[in-house]
C-alpha cells in the first residue's frame, strides 16, 4: 500500500516538474503555446464579473451588519421614549403600539434582506469559486498537452535516426490522451463560462428589485408610524399649552434659540416656564401688573400694557397671534373674562389688525 503511494507521489511530482519546465519554456519563448483568443475573452469576462459579485456580496454583508446594529438601537431608543413618556399624558396608548410596531417592521425588514437577498446573492457568488477550479484544472491540462505535443515532435524529429517505432506509438497515445482530456475540459468552459455571464444580467434585476421594493416598504412604513408619533407629540403639546394634561409647571428660565420660529415641543417649554411673569397674569379675564415695569401711561382706551417679544412664536390655531423677535403687541382683555386661560395673553401686533392669543413669557413688559 505504502509502495503504491511512494510510485503516485513519484508521477506526481514528476508531472508537477514537467509542468513548471514546460511553462518556463513557453515564457522564455523557447516553445510555442496552444492559443485560444475566443476562451481568454470568456476569462477575462469571468473574472470582472466574479469581482464585482464579490464585493457586492462583501458591501451588503456590512450593510446587513448595520441594519441590524441600527435595529438594535432603534428598540434601546423606543424603550427609552416609552419609559419618559408617563401614562397619564395624551397618547400614551398609541405611542406604545406605534413603538412596537415599529420594533415589527425592523425586525420584518432585517429578515427580508437576509432571506430574500442575502441567500439569493450567497447562492449566485458561490458558482465562481467552483467554476475557477474547472478553469485552473484546463490550463494544468492544456500545458500537459502543449507538453505532450513537443515531446512527440522531438521524438519524430529523431525517428530516423533511432528508428523507435515503440517509443513514437507510446508518445503518440500519450499526446492524444492528453488532447483529449484537454479538449473535454475547453469544450466544456466555452459553454459555461459565457452562460454563467449572461446569467449575471436576470440574477441582479431579481435581487436589486427584491432589495430596493424591500426598502421602499420599510421605508415607508417607518414614515408613516414616524408621522403618527410625531401626532400624538403635537397634541401633547396642544394639551399642555391649554393648560388641560396633567404635566407639571416648570420654573426654570426658558433656553434662548437663535431661530425666530419655534417648534411646537420648544413652545411647550416656553409655554409653561417662567413662573414669575406668569404671576403677573390672572385668571379672572385680567392683569395684574404689581412688581411689574410695564409702562401704563398713555395707552389707547381698552389696552392694558404693552409689551415687546422676546422669542419669535408662530400660532398653531386661527385664534392665536404670531409674531417675531421685537415685535410690539398690546396686551387687550379677553372678550370673555371665561376664556381666560393661564400663561396666555389676548393681543394686537402694533401697526396691523392681527388679533389673538400668544404665551406671556415669550414677551416682556415695557
Amino acid at each position: 500500500m505504502s509502495e503504491n503511494k511512494g510510485i503516485m507521489l513519484a508521477k506526481s511530482v514528476q508531472k508537477h516538474a514537467g509542468r513548471a519546465k514546460e511553462k518556463i519554456l513557453q515564457n522564455l519563448g523557447k516553445v510555442d503555446r496552444t492559443a485560444d483568443e475566443i476562451f481568454d475573452d470568456h476569462l477575462n469576462n469571468f473574472n470582472r464579473q466574479q469581482a464585482s459579485a464579490n464585493r457586492l456580496q462583501k458591501e451588503f454583508n456590512n450593510y446587513i451588519r448595520c441594519v441590524r446594529a441600527a435595529q438594535t438601537a432603534s428598540k434601546s431608543l423606543m424603550d427609552a421614549v416609552c419609559e419618559i413618556y408617563e401614562p397619564q399624558w395624551s397618547g400614551y396608548d398609541a405611542l406604545q403600539a406605534q413603538t412596537g410596531a415599529s420594533e415589527s417592521l425592523w425586525a420584518d425588514f432585517a429578515h427580508k434582506l437576509g432571506d430574500q437577498v442575502l441567500i439569493p446573492l450567497n447562492t449566485y457568488t458561490g458558482q465562481f469559486p467552483e467554476m475557477k477550479k474547472k478553469v485552473e484544472k484546463r490550463n494544468r491540462k492544456l500545458i500537459d498537452y502543449d507538453g505532450q505535443r513537443h515531446s512527440f515532435q522531438n521524438l519524430q524529429a529523431n525517428a530516423n535516426k533511432r528508428k523507435d517505432d515503440v517509443k513514437l506509438t507510446k508518445g503518440r497515445e500519450q499526446l492524444e490522451e492528453a488532447r483529449r482530456t484537454y479538449e473535454i475540459l475547453n469544450t466544456e468552459l466555452h459553454d459555461e463560462l459565457p452562460a454563467l455571464y449572461d446569467s449575471r444580467i436576470l440574477f441582479l434585476v431579481t435581487n436589486l428589485q427584491t432589495l430596493f421594493a424591500t426598502e421602499q416598504v420599510f421605508h415607508n412604513e417607518t414614515a408613516k408610524i414616524y408621522s403618527e408619533l410625531e401626532a400624538i407629540v403635537d397634541k401633547l403639546a396642544t394639551e399642555s399649552q391649554r393648560g388641560s394634561n396633567t404635566l407639571r409647571k416648570q420654573t426654570s428660565n426658558p433656553i434662548k434659540t437663535s431661530s425666530p420660529v419655534q417648534s411646537p415641543v420648544n413652545k411647550l417649554n416656553n409655554a409653561n416656564i417662567n413662573s414669575n411673569y406668569q404671576n403677573q397674569i390672572t385668571t379672572n379675564g385680567g392683569s395684574s401688573l404689581a412688581n411689574s415695569h410695564a409702562n401704563t401711561a398713555d395707552l389707547p382706551e381698552g389696552v392694558l400694557y404693552r409689551v415687546k417679544a422676546t422669542y419669535g412664536y408662530v400660532k398653531e390655531d386661527v385664534d392665536e397671534l404670531s409674531f417675531e423677535i421685537g415685535d410690539l403687541i398690546r396686551v387687550i382683555e379677553y372678550d370673555d373674562p371665561e376664556d381666560q386661560e393661564e400663561g396666555w395673553l389676548m393681543g394686537q401686533k402694533e401697526g396691523t389688525t392681527e388679533k389673538g392669543l400668544f404665551p406671556a413669557n415669550f414677551t416682556r413688559p415695557i
